[in-house]
């Protein structure tokens, strides 16, 4: 800690705390000592400890459980802007993801999905709807329209490994897509799914993705749960 900075130190344990989940060192189901504890060791005060503290399990990083003592839950999710997969991303940051395939069919495209798709009004579509997870624990709500015929789809093949991994592997080259991201309250059947309370606050995401040709094969459009999962933007000056 340091105490010349001006930066309050139950912040800096904070930030120390919230690097130690994200890196590993501090991994699910670990308990934290005491306040009085770590207040002795760190040479804290115990409010220092508990305000600290509070703030990680404000972030949804820790849990107070009676009887048990406060826990680490998981690190946020925080998923960089760019065309890449929620699977890939999860397990190239060591959250064990996991999918159940809770739909697969084929059904007519709807005025929304045609004009994402590029495709008649009406026509066949894919529809694929997933529960994602990590740490054994609902991270994102994800459902997905692709033009009929584009891939093969296996659905036990989706429940081990992401959608944009098995269209690669399909001999289709993603090239670019266009996102908009967003925010909204859950209703009672999303809250269910994502282990959330009616009205707590999701993330939106809606993407249509395109391959080196410039043809549409993918429309998602996905929910995230708020608390455990962020996008992480990088802007840059213009000249």
């Amino acid at each position: 800690m340091d105490r010349t900075s001006p930066v309050p130190l139950y912040y800096q344990l904070a930030q120390q705390l919230e690097a130690a989940i994200e890196q590993g060192i501090l991994t699910p189901g670990s308990l934290l000592g005491n306040e009085i504890d770590l207040a002795t060791r760190l040479g804290l005060s115990r409010p220092t400890v508990r305000q600290a503290i509070q703030s990680l399990v404000d972030k949804g990083l820790l849990v107070r459980r009676r009887g048990v003592g406060t826990q680490v839950v998981h690190s946020q999710v925080r998923r960089p802007l760019e065309l890449s997969s929620l699977y890939d991303d999860l397990e190239a940051a060591g959250q064990r993801p996991a999918t159940r395939v809770l739909a697969d069919r084929i059904e007519p495209a709807t005025a929304r999905v045609a004009a994402a798709l590029g495709v008649p009004e009406g026509s066949d579509v894919r529809y694929v709807e997933r529960l994602r997870s990590a740490h054994d624990e609902p991270m994102a709500y994800l459902r997905n329209h692709l033009p009929a015929g584009l891939l093969d789809l296996d659905p036990g093949r989706l429940e081990t490994t992401g959608l944009y991994r098995l269209m690669r592997g399909g001999g289709i080259t993603l090239h670019s897509a266009r996102q908009t991201v967003g925010a909204r309250a859950a209703t009672a059947a999303e809250a269910d799914l994502l282990a959330e309370e009616e009205g707590a606050p999701l993330l939106t995401m809606e993407r249509t993705t395109f391959d080196d040709t410039g043809r549409a094969v993918e429309f998602g459009s996905h929910l995230y749960r708020a608390s455990r999962y962020s996008f992480e933007f990088q802007l840059l000056v213009r000249p």
